[in-house]
């Protein structure tokens, strides 16, 4: 265009064309590549714009690309035609040159709108086709499912039905027919109400009804079926609810598997959960069960028993007969308990071992409890014939009662438990009733036994001290350490109360050790301070530390520790204890003796002495129990009576004598008159302790008795009792 002014840059026109159109649609370029790719089509523009002759396809072709690379928004065209008018009317000189940029600008928008056009029929077509296709796909969907409906419907595996919510039978498959034996005809003839079985739970029929009147969509359960033949089979049943277009039932679609085998496995594996397989008697998964629901029983006034049983001595016969013979005994156990119980409606359960528990559902009072306790007593009582042995053996029963809503199952267990074992305790062979007191004072005795450890660690254990006193001159000449259990309340326990609990649970060794430690550091303590008061020092040691491979060198080495000499030390045995000691034991008291310390026989006379045998123990002392003092004397109440049992007198007479001939030294316990200080001393007695001269008293209490005799008119009177 030969009239033309000058053309703008193609780079600036690209950059203002670029920022122009850049928002306008969703184009997945970057800026850059839009940029680029306009300056391409600016170039094309220009060209033609200035060409002598106008070629109207390249602004037309440039319309066109801006469609393709998605620039379908209407903004796009528009602001594309401002900015080449904008960036070409400079151009425009002329009438000739306004017409040529008018004539460029229609062609892109022609070609713009073509290529939309276009564009939009295309997708159009498309989108009728995908019509056109999903019809068909549906068409052959619903052809193909019905077919496959039909298919599986007659050739399923599983058994299926359709009724309507009449309960009648419209049609069955084949599996349905061969799995309950009746052909397709007999079951149209029969509704599904004809199928009933007898043990059907009496709300199955009612949540099919629930279903038939569409109450509800699905039901699933485990039914049991009788076949035309008569057989029995389990079947898990499902069945839908099909409604109409407006939503009322038509339809109810049963679909049923045949699960026989499984349920009777089941059955055998619950049976198998539930029971004790060499006794056949429930385990105690079930007896808890029963129990559980026993005492959620709601009615008035009703209660629950118990009684727990655990057959006396069972594994002698295991260890002599063997597990087999201990087995069928048993065997036998549980037969006869289900006999003589089991008629009255009693569960009978084994709890594992040789312990079995009888549930009374139904307890009519401790009396009713207690016949049924005798039952067992006298079922287990009649003697056993095992491998060619007649055997009699007994049972220990713990009885208890409850009211239903009371403990649960597992607190009253514990009370059997806890009652079996009084009867056990208490000789065997009999019954026990459930005593909340005496569970309490059990109780009591646990909660001591777990707090002993660390009692023992916060040194809560003390040692009071008892004057041993020469009778001649009525001098102390030694101390016998009694233990005291001091608690943080303050309160102080008893040996006797806490003595039997460090024996059962293996702490008297721990705890004995710790005694002799602190009686030697204190008898060394008493002489450091006042060499006049080296003193005997008697410490009490059970037949179970005696035992322990170590109580030489435990002995050795606190005497080592506190310096205190072998000779000053007493160590007291019972005379059951002391009496029951061979091999190791035997050996370590003769070793303690060569080393210098002192045996004592503490409480003689309570139990039975091999006098022969008491020749070959490595003892020095014979303590008199104290029954043998007060009975032998028999005092009146104010301790200076004159009247005397002979008989004790000349027995107490006869044991002094028999000590001194073995070469023991003879202390009498519990002098508590001067009476028997006199008896006691014309017998010819050693020496004597008890409340005559003193009790026993705080260790900061000893050094002043050393100086003066001790009795009812000394000083020892003026000290305070522990």
């Amino acid at each position: 265009m030969h009239d033309a002014g000058a053309l703008p840059n193609a780079d600036q026109l690209a950059q203002a064309w670029m920022l122009a159109v850049a928002r306008t649609s969703f184009v997945p370029m970057s800026r850059r590549n839009l940029r680029a790719y306009l300056l391409v089509l600016t170039h094309n523009l220009l060209d033609a714009f200035a060409a002598a002759e106008f070629d109207r396809s390249v602004p037309y072709d440039v319309g066109t690309a801006l469609v393709a690379t998605h620039f379908t928004e209407v903004a796009s065209l528009e602001r594309t035609l401002a900015v080449l008018g904008a960036q070409l009317a400079s151009a425009v000189t002329t009438q000739a040159g306004a017409a040529r940029l008018a004539a460029l600008q229609g062609a892109l928008a022609a070609g713009y709108a073509q290529a939309l056009q276009d564009r939009t029929r295309a997708e159009q077509e498309r989108i009728s086709a995908s019509a056109f296709a999903a019809r068909a796909a549906a068409e052959q969907a619903r052809w193909n499912s019905e077919a496959r409906f039909e298919a599986i419907f007659a050739e399923s595996v599983i058994g299926i039905g359709v009724a309507d919510v009449e309960g009648r039978i419209l049609e069955v498959n084949r599996s349905l027919c061969e799995m309950l034996g009746y052909t397709s005809e007999e079951f149209l003839r029969n509704p599904i109400w004809s199928f009933i079985h007898a043990e059907d739970s009496p709300g199955i029929w009612t949540q099919v009804s629930d279903l038939l009147d569409g109450a509800r969509d699905h039901l699933r359960l485990e039914k049991a079926y009788y076949r035309k033949d008569g057989a029995e089979i389990w079947t898990d049943l499902v069945l839908s609810l099909v409604r109409d277009q407006a939503g009322l039932p038509r339809f109810v679609v049963a679909m049923v598997e045949n699960i026989t085998e499984r349920y009777h496995l089941q059955a055998r594996l619950r049976h198998q959960a539930l029971h004790d397989p060499l006794t056949s008697l429930p385990n105690r998964t079930m007896f808890f069960e029963r129990l559980e629901a026993a005492l959620a029983d709601s009615r008035p006034g009703a209660s629950v028993g118990v009684c727990f049983l655990d057959l006396d001595g069972f594994k002698a016969i295991n260890d002599t007969l063997g597990h087999d013979q201990g087995d069928e005994l048993l065997r036998t156990v549980a037969e006869r308990l289900t006999t003589e119980l089991g008629r009255d409606g009693h569960l009978v359960a084994r709890m594992g071992g040789d312990e079995f528990v009888v549930l009374v559902e139904h307890a009519q009072g401790v009396d009713h409890l207690q016949r049924v306790a005798q039952t067992v007593l006298d079922a287990v009582r009649r003697p056993v014939r095992l491998d060619n042995h007649e055997i009699t053996v007994s049972a220990s029963v713990g009885i208890v009662q409850r009211d239903v809503g009371e403990p649960v199952a597992a607190e009253l267990m514990k009370a059997a438990d806890t009652t079996l074992y009084w009867a056990k305790t208490d000789g065997r062979d009999r019954y026990a009733l459930f005593d909340a007191e005496r569970h309490r004072n059990d109780v009591s005795r646990f909660e001591l036994s777990a707090r002993m450890p660390e009692a023992l660690a916060r040194h809560e254990f003390v040692v009071d001290y008892q004057p041993l006193v020469r009778l001649a001159d009525q001098r102390m000449v030694g101390v016998e350490a009694l233990v005291r259990w001091e608690l943080p309340t303050g309160e102080r326990l008893s040996p006797g109360q806490f003595i039997p609990l460090a024996e059962e649970t293996g702490l008297i060794v721990t705890l004995g050790r710790e005694i002799l430690a602190q009686a030697c550091r204190q008898g060394a303590a008493w002489y450091a301070q006042d060499p006049r008061t080296r003193l005997l020092v008697s410490v009490n040691i059970a037949a179970r530390q005696v035992r322990e491979p170590g109580i030489v060198d435990d002995v050795a080495q606190i005497l080592t520790d506190t310096g205190w000499p072998p000779g000053f030390l007493q160590l007291e045995l019972t005379e059951s204890d002391l009496m029951g000691t061979t091999g190791g034991s035997l050996a370590a008291l003769h070793t303690l003796a060569d080393m210098g310390v002192r045996i004592a026989i503490d409480d003689f006379g309570t139990g039975y002495s091999n006098l022969a045998y008491l020749r070959r123990l490595p003892v020095h002392v014979l303590k008199l129990a104290g029954p043998f003092i007060t009975g032998g004397t028999n005092d009146s109440s104010d301790g200076i009576g004159d009247e005397t049992d002979q008989v004790d007198l000349e027995v107490v007479s006869i044991l002094i004598r028999l000590a001194h001939t073995l070469g023991l030294s003879v202390t009498a316990e519990s002098v508590e008159t001067a009476a028997q200080l006199e008896r006691l001393r014309g017998l010819g007695c050693d020496m004597g302790q008890g409340w005559y001269f003193a009790p026993a008293v705080d260790p900061d209490a000893i050094p002043g008795l050393v100086d003066r005799p001790l009795g009812a008119l000394g000083a020892a009177r003026t000290v305070i009792p522990q």
